[in-house]
């Protein structure tokens, strides 16, 4: 049995991204003609993608790739299967990920992509066949100097190595063309956990200086308990924190005590049933319209945009939002958030962890070296640290808000990528 994903939010993810760029913008002073250049994606392909199914009917998705800029590197962004994506949420992502690698120093630029279909109602064999004839749809724009996809909502490593073999079998052995590929394909040490370990990484800085807490002690609720989720509730406990809630397309748990995690991720590894933690019972049930107001110090949105908008942001009880999804928090929400004192760690800051870590793989593909994962941590804990490190600096300068610190940073050297190239 399938689980149906929750309602698209009110706002949409383009809304968010547009109002999050103008904030920052005007804090710039941005003219007019580089607010243009600097938004308008570079572009944008959609593609049809045909699935025969086992039953011998056929179903047509609609399939996206959208490179939004690449002053700064080759395009860069996952892709995702849901029934969520359209192309507005995909310029969205790809936006923003344009901002993301700027704001870490990565040498990329934005992208993302993506096929409106349901996984979890395809078999294995099905989902191969939506991969590589959606590859083959747009391997033209892809290439490790060009355009380098990775994992995202609905994907993984396998369907990387789906990616990597259908677009070798058009242009040669290519394994810089994917990040978040198996190790056995030259894939990184590190690369799975890297988004979750991120979200922790900067999570802990942002509560030392926000609530002068460390690990010990801190009550944390994740919601979203997929790769990005569960990675980053697992994380938070090893350092010491209480993961007290969280939930997924299913619904949620709460124990003021601590969730059995280990426990929840054998649940979802079970043999059958929907692979969600509908029936666990590792804790009190809570709804998804409840869930955001748990009682905690830490939330943990890391599932889809908008989840936290001006219908719950006053229930939320956190002292400190990080952003493990994309654009999960509206800006009216963050405007009523930061009204109560609550600090939000922007997503291209908290999520960072993933696109640097596929950095770490795309360099080593071109290398031929492979690093340990103690090397990859280090590394990955080093630039987020910076990063995390200059948003501060730049949000006392400004008198400002963490995101608007964020945004600033990154549109300004994405714009100084933009007129040393001679863009106008």
């Amino acid at each position: 049995m399938s689980v149906a994903a929750p309602p698209r939010p009110k706002v949409s993810a383009y809304e968010i991204a547009t109002r999050n760029f103008d904030r920052a913008a005007d804090l710039l002073d941005l003219p007019p003609v580089w607010r243009t250049m600097i938004r308008t994606p570079f572009r944008e392909m959609k593609v049809e993608v045909p699935l025969f199914r086992a039953d011998g009917t056929i179903e047509v998705f609609e399939g996206y790739r959208v490179q939004h800029n690449g002053s700064r590197g080759p395009f860069k962004g996952g892709i995702r299967f849901s029934t969520l994506v359209d192309e507005q949420e995909v310029k969205a992502l790809a936006e923003t990920m344009t901002y993301k690698t700027a704001l870490v120093n990565v040498p990329f630029g934005g992208g993302k992509g993506g096929v409106n279909c349901d996984p979890r109602t395809l078999s294995e064999l099905e989902l191969e066949h939506v991969t590589r004839r959606y590859v083959s749809r747009i391997h033209l724009i892809l290439g490790p100097q060009r355009d380098v996809p990775a994992p995202d909502m609905g994907t993984n490593a396998q369907t990387m190595a789906w990616i990597v073999d259908q677009y070798g079998r058009q242009h040669g052995y290519s394994p810089a063309v994917v990040t978040g590929k198996p190790l056995e394909l030259g894939g990184s040490a590190g690369r799975e956990q890297a988004t979750g370990r991120g979200v922790v990484i900067v999570g802990l800085a942002a509560a030392r200086d926000h609530l002068g807490r460390d690990a010990r002690g801190l009550r944390v609720a994740v919601q979203g308990f997929g790769n990005v989720g569960m990675n980053a509730a697992l994380l938070f406990a090893e350092a010491g924190a209480t993961v007290v809630a969280v939930s997924d397309v299913s619904g949620g748990f709460f124990r003021a005590e601590g969730l059995d995690l280990d426990d929840a991720r054998a649940y979802l590894a079970r043999e059958g049933g929907d692979r969600t933690l509908a029936g666990w019972g590792g804790g009190e049930p809570v709804s998804h319209a409840d869930f955001m107001g748990v009682d905690c110090d830490v939330l943990v949105p890391a599932a889809i945009e908008g989840a936290i908008h001006e219908g719950n942001a006053d229930s939320v009880r956190a002292r400190l939002v990080v952003e493990g999804a994309n654009l999960p928090v509206t800006p009216d929400a963050d405007t009523s958030l930061a009204a109560r004192g609550v600090l939000v760690v922007p997503d291209i800051l908290a999520n960072a962890g993933g696109v640097t870590v596929s950095y770490f793989e795309w360099s080593q593909n071109f290398q031929q070296l492979r690093w340990t994962e103690p090397e990859v941590n280090e590394r990955l804990a080093r630039i987020l640290l910076e990063a995390y490190s200059d948003v501060a600096a730049e949000m006392r300068a400004r008198d400002c808000s963490m995101r608007e610190a964020a945004f600033t940073l990154a549109i300004g050297r994405v714009l100084t990528a933009e007129k040393l190239r001679g863009s106008l």
